[in-house]
């Protein structure tokens, strides 16, 4: 969002925020130096205060292009180097963190009350989604209302994302428990965590039906690695047709960022956690075979709307809002199967470690197409572009009924 209202082609800007996933993609192969190098309490602060140092630096070297440059969509991302860097970093840190926090978790909390605090987690988690998605946004975007300046309202909005940073730093500095259990592994156990890190993999890649499963974890989501490049974008990009190196490129919905922060970011990304839930409730009753089509026709489905969208182009908040919520519920029970299907195959000796594997290939799932994305679009237009994604939704029915066959 934050490039697409700096003025950065689509091409651009997809193409570089999809770097962002490699740490996610990654990081099972750092996991155990986490282990054998300090405490996860030390690492969880020192990765927290990491970010908060990045977030201060990006508030004050956040590049501000000229106003002509946003409005044509000229502006270099070269222009924002240094804030990719940062961001990179930023992201490095994120994904030690998951790390850390998630083993801290375990070793803070004994089996029972591991269990009672899990709801209030994973609430917390929905708070912070919908927080940085919609809150942050629409900050950005009220700020941009009062003052015309663009470059100025997302450096305020980083600035303060900075303080919140710093007091949930401070606060964790205090407030996070030292559990007796909370150690290092002995250095001599540092072989030992590579070995079993080798055998984790070589089990993984050996394990019955893993082609299946690693074609089923790169293509159940195509259609959607494609859509979520380009969703915010296409809803600030002006309604007027543009002209692009000879070429006519379909407008956008020309929404504000603050609207973009309610309509997307806030009650979108609600509906995408409540489809979420009541995937996980439906899936618990009827198990994953017997919800497997059902889910991959919500995943698929409902985004054709961004078709709609794209080609009648309306102007009621109303039906685009619904359009947009849709659309998530959908992605987001739809979205289940897939979780549990990782949960499924990794089952066995090296759970864990296996289900790291399984998420480094659903990162990658985002960001093969992701690369490709805003390239896409600047060729053939939103509409034309919406119309490709959603073709790639036969490859999600197909790896589903392979899939279906085999459970």
């Amino acid at each position: 969002m934050l490039f697409a209202k700096m003025g950065v082609p689509n091409d651009q800007l997809a193409f570089f925020t999809t770097l962002l996933y490699f740490p996610w993609f990654l990081k099972g192969l750092w996991g155990p130096f986490v282990d054998v190098f300090r405490t996860k309490r030390w690492w969880i602060i020192a990765m927290q205060a990491l970010m908060t140092a990045l977030c201060i630096l990006l508030t004050f070297t956040l590049p501000h292009p000229e106003a002509e440059m946003i409005a044509t969509k000229s502006t270099s991302v070269g222009l924002f180097r240094w804030t990719l860097v940062f961001f990179i970093i930023a992201a490095f840190a994120s994904a030690t963190h998951d790390i850390a926090a998630d083993g801290f978790y375990m070793l803070a909390h004994d089996t029972k009350s591991q269990a009672a605090f899990i709801g209030i987690r994973s609430t917390f988690y929905r708070i912070a989604s919908v927080f940085s998605q919609g809150v942050l946004v629409y900050i950005a975007g009220q700020i941009e209302n009062r003052t015309g300046n663009i470059p100025l309202s997302w450096q305020v909005t980083i600035g303060v994302t900075s303080v919140l940073m710093l007091c949930i730093t401070l606060y964790h500095c205090f407030a996070l428990p030292h559990p007796e259990e909370d150690r290092p592994r002995e250095v001599k156990d540092y072989q030992g965590a590579i070995d079993e890190l080798k055998e984790s993999f070589k089990t993984f890649f050996t394990k019955p039906g893993v082609g299946l499963a690693i074609a089923f974890m790169l293509l159940y989501r195509l259609s959607e690695g494609f859509l979520v490049k380009l969703c915010q974008p296409f809803l600030v990009d002006s309604r007027a047709t543009m002209l692009r190196d000879g070429q006519i490129i379909g407008g956008g919905l020309e929404l504000s960022t603050d609207t973009v922060g309610l309509l997307y970011g806030t009650i979108g990304v609600a509906c995408l956690l409540l489809g979420g839930i009541l995937g996980g409730i439906y899936i618990s009753r009827h198990g994953l075979k017997r919800s497997l089509w059902l889910m991959a026709s919500a995943l698929t489905l409902p985004s054709f709307v961004y078709v709609y969208l794209s080609m009648a182009q309306p102007e009621s908040l109303w039906i685009i809002g619904s359009a947009i919520s849709f659309e998530n519920f959908g992605y987001g029970f739809g979205f289940t199967a897939y979780m549990m299907y990782m949960m499924h195959f990794s089952e066995g000796k090296y759970k864990t470690s296996h289900y790291a594997i399984c998420t480094a290939f659903m990162a990658l799932s985002m960001m093969i197409p992701g690369f490709i994305a805003g390239s896409l679009e600047l060729a053939v237009g939103y509409s034309t572009f919406f119309w490709i994604a959603n073709a790639c939704s036969i490859t999600t029915f197909l790896i589903t009924y392979f899939v279906y066959k085999r459970l």
